[in-house]
């Protein structure tokens, strides 16, 4: 009697699609994030009926999906490579973003409550919001805690290799800061939404006073090294994020805070918002226009598409976030331009980074084998 021979078993396809993903860091979650502030960012603009409502929620919405897939791949990721993520924990260059996580988690359930909420409904985006909030939050400050720990007792960076990526786990909890407000009106009257609303204030002050001390070693880095290296030239525009979304904060604060904190704090934090808002968004400004130098001297150069470039979108939404709370708070309508121009700006950022984005995963090569992360050092 012969028996036949059976051909060897397929790969599973659950291992086929984990070994798609072996390279798969937390850095892919600044494309949620400069998704996400597009939809986000376009309602806050001064008239944003300029921009059509259904669009905004489209764009939100795939920043969702994408959210959703992400997460999914980032779990195959560490079931399958928990020594691959082990290995970004302890990178210096990899384990600041995790602070995208937050920040991607917060900028999508922000979403909900502002581009998403013609899609939703009220209900479904509170919901959501909340879910997406406390999970944002609660990785954001463990990040915070978590990645400078690292650094200072396993990664032990040189000076030399400071980066305004070390900003990422940082800024996370000023987010929080920024869209918490959001949740404040539909929380119990009284010390319910007095807590939250002071909890988001705390927030700005735990990621303000983190980012200048980091700040102050990145430019240090930056004047007395030179140039960051090609690849990691993007990554200037990092520092508007800070910038940007401090502003924002205290801004959202400010107009949650009448009929929730008492007199006169409630009119001492619209006067904050704008004594604070006004000098720092002209930093911003300035720190744009240093960056684009930057940027443009890496192109001459030969600077490429990298996964970095995700860093021209995020940030700059923050900035016409906290140009249009600063219109809306003083009546300039310089202010207003200044939103709808930056604005202009992100979506041609996000078009960029989108379009390289998709030319790499359908090429294989954004997740092909390892290459080296990009080093200040180098």
């Amino acid at each position: 009697m012969v028996i036949a021979a059976h051909p060897a078993p397929s790969p599973v396809p659950s291992l086929r699609r984990a070994a798609r993903v072996r390279h798969l860091g937390p850095n892919w979650y600044a494309a949620v994030m400069g998704t996400a502030i597009v939809g986000s960012a376009g309602v806050a603009l001064p008239g944003h009926g300029a921009v059509p409502s259904g669009v905004l929620a489209g764009v939100w919405a795939l920043s969702l999906i994408a959210l959703t897939a992400l997460l999914a791949a980032r779990t195959l990721h560490w079931v399958h490579h928990r020594d691959q993520a082990r290995a970004h924990l302890l990178d210096p260059a990899m384990a600041p973003f995790y602070g995208c996580l937050s920040m991607a988690l917060l900028a999508v359930g922000a979403g909900a409550m502002t581009a998403g909420l013609p899609l939703l409904g009220t209900g479904t985006a509170v919901a959501l919001d909340t879910v997406l909030f406390s999970a944002g939050t609660a990785v954001g400050l463990t990040a915070a805690v978590a990645v400078p720990y690292l650094m200072a007792v396993r990664h032990r960076a040189e000076p030399v290799a400071a980066t305004p990526v070390w900003l990422l786990p940082l800024v996370a909890p000023m987010v929080s800061a920024a869209l918490g407000p959001l949740l404040v009106p539909h929380l119990p009257a009284g010390q319910p939404r007095e807590t939250l609303l002071l909890a988001c204030f705390a927030l700005f002050g735990l990621s303000l006073f983190m980012t200048l001390l980091m700040l102050a070693l990145v430019f240090a880095r930056l004047v007395t090294r030179g140039p960051l290296p090609l690849a990691l030239t993007p990554t200037l525009f990092l520092v508007l994020g800070p910038l940007g979304q401090s502003t924002t904060a205290l801004a959202k604060i400010a107009d949650a805070a009448p009929g929730v904190v008492p007199a006169p704090y409630d009119r001492g934090l619209g006067v904050l918002a704008v004594l604070y808002g006004v000098p720092v968004m002209g930093f911003a400004l300035l720190w744009l226009a240093l960056s684009v130098a930057h940027v443009v001297r890496a192109r001459r150069h030969g600077m490429g598409f990298a996964m970095t470039w995700w860093a021209f979108t995020f940030p700059v939404g923050t900035c016409v976030t906290g140009a249009a709370a600063l219109a809306r708070h003083t009546g300039l309508g310089c202010y207003d331009a200044l939103a709808v121009a930056l604005y202009t700006v992100l979506v041609g950022a996000w078009l960029a980074a989108a379009t390289g984005t998709v030319r790499g995963l359908l090429s294989g090569e954004l997740l092909a084998g390892p290459r080296p992360a990009p080093s200040a050092l180098r």
